[in-house]
């Protein structure tokens, strides 16, 4: 066996004092082992959802969305009366959505957002109040935005000029009022932690600030279109304040600007919340975290001698996230020698067909053995999934126990945001299904698919 300490791991990675451990930050808080080092979520023990549902298996955490939906609403409650305003939180469905999760967030006091027509629809067979929802994305067609109109969808945000009078004309062809925002785009990068204004900034969502005005005045000419606000969105993965505060600082002065043709009552400065991937991630707590962002916000409108408006934010990746832990099967496992030493393969029977974040970001994700305990020490390697494509990589550094072998199960966690929500079918792999756990209790909440339904999409196929 090769010494760890000779292995190609990145700066960042440590040799783990345990293989076996489960980093609280990353893992669902049910999550734990038993005498034996079966990992069980939810009261429930891996090897049984195996045997139940199949491998790859996608598993959230009922509980643990239900915990974190809450203390969003309640920093954010808690930080707006410090400072005499009113927080929205909305759950950005992009993340994951099902109808269970519309239902698990709204029982907890949230909104939900929404971005294409098919999300709208997800939420109302949910059973969602129409008026709790709000409608994103850059291109909503116009039978999108009939249909949000029809439904009474609570906001819908502008992200363009040609949004303006598409839904000019519907709401003067209906003799309906829809509440709209406009956003806009702040030049604040904070997933880059630059926080320098672009000239000209360039991305396909929302509107440019010094353009903003004259859009701002065409919404209010519009009878039938009632604007609450502005909409600025940052970036993902943020881990502090001073990205929302550098952004909101300059939203704020345009909001003071449009003050003078009209009120202007809300601020919604979108999500962007980071999680813990690997042990190395720290974000802060969402409770001083709501709590440092609402103070920015209060101290930039007492600077401008401004009220502070009604705000609302976003998370969606903070909820769903580290909820959601994938189970899989390892397959083959083997070592290939590398000038610094060597790394060790293994595959599991997923891969970037379920989760396809690594492959499109380079992102990191953590994995631990889930059937057992293992022994003799840790050992580098680089989790890969089994379709024919060399970047089909489920974790690309991990110490995990050098004793892993073939029908291993193995747990990567924190899959609950952008990996079913980026599935695919490559290589004609059938998406697995979602299965909620929650008090000792299995079920599932979006059925997977099978060969069969693969086919069926197949019109050369005789019936």
């Amino acid at each position: 066996m090769h010494s760890a300490v000779s292995s190609p791991a990145p700066d960042w990675l440590a040799v783990p004092d345990d293989a076996n451990d489960l980093v609280p930050e990353i893992w669902p808080a049910s999550a734990t082992r038993d005498a034996d080092g079966e990992l069980s979520l939810g009261g429930i023990g891996a090897c049984e959802l195996a045997r139940t549902y199949g491998t790859p298996l996608q598993v959230l955490d009922e509980g643990e969305v239900r915990r974190r939906a809450s203390a969003f609403r309640d920093a954010f409650d808690a930080a707006a009366a410090e400072h005499r305003t009113t927080a929205r939180v909305y759950y950005a469905g992009k993340a994951l959505l099902n109808t269970s999760i519309v239902r698990w967030v709204m029982d907890e006091g949230l909104n939900v957002d929404v971005c294409t027509g098919g999300e709208l629809e997800v939420a109302l067979a949910a059973g969602a109040d129409a008026g709790r929802l709000g409608f994103h994305g850059n291109n909503k067609s116009v039978a999108e935005l009939e249909r949000a109109v029809e439904v009474g969808v609570g906001t819908i945000i502008i992200d363009s000029e040609i949004e303006i009078e598409r839904l000019a004309a519907i709401v003067s062809r209906t003799g309906t009022t829809q509440r709209v925002m406009l956003r806009v785009n702040s030049g604040v990068h904070a997933e880059t932690h630059d926080f320098l204004a672009t000239a000209h900034e360039d991305q396909k969502f929302g509107t440019p600030l010094a353009q903003a005005p004259e859009l701002v005045a065409r919404i209010r000419e519009v009878d039938g279109l009632d604007l609450a606000g502005l909409h600025c969105h940052i970036g993902s993965q943020i881990f502090g304040v001073a990205g929302f505060r550098e952004s909101a600082a300059r939203v704020l002065d345009l909001h003071q600007e449009l003050l003078a043709g009209g009120n202007i009552p809300q601020l919604n400065l979108g999500g962007g919340f980071g999680i813990a991937y690997t042990r190395t991630d720290r974000p802060e707590p969402i409770e001083s975290l709501a709590a440092g962002i609402v103070s920015a916000v209060a101290e930039e409108c007492e600077a401008r001698g401004i009220r502070i408006p009604a705000l609302s934010f976003e998370p969606g990746r903070a909820i769903v996230g580290n909820a959601g832990v994938t189970l899989y099967e390892v397959g083959t496992i083997k070592d290939v020698e590398l000038d610094v030493g060597v790394r060790r393969y293994v595959s599991v029977d997923g891969g970037m067909s379920d989760n396809a974040r690594p492959a499109l970001y380079g992102a990191q994700f953590s994995a631990r053995l889930a059937s057992r305990a293992g022994a003799d020490g840790a050992s580098l390697v680089r989790v890969v999934g089994k379709h024919c494509e060399s970047g089909d990589i489920v974790v690309d550094h991990e110490y995990l126990p050098a004793d892993i072998a073939p029908g291993d199960l193995l747990a990567v966690p924190a899959t609950g945001a952008y990996c079913a929500a980026l599935s695919s079918n490559y290589n004609h792999v059938p998406r697995p299904p979602i299965v909620a756990v929650d008090a000792g209790e299995a079920r599932v909440i979006v059925r997977g698919e099978s060969i069969v339904d693969l086919l069926a999409r197949d019109a050369g196929i005789d019936r």
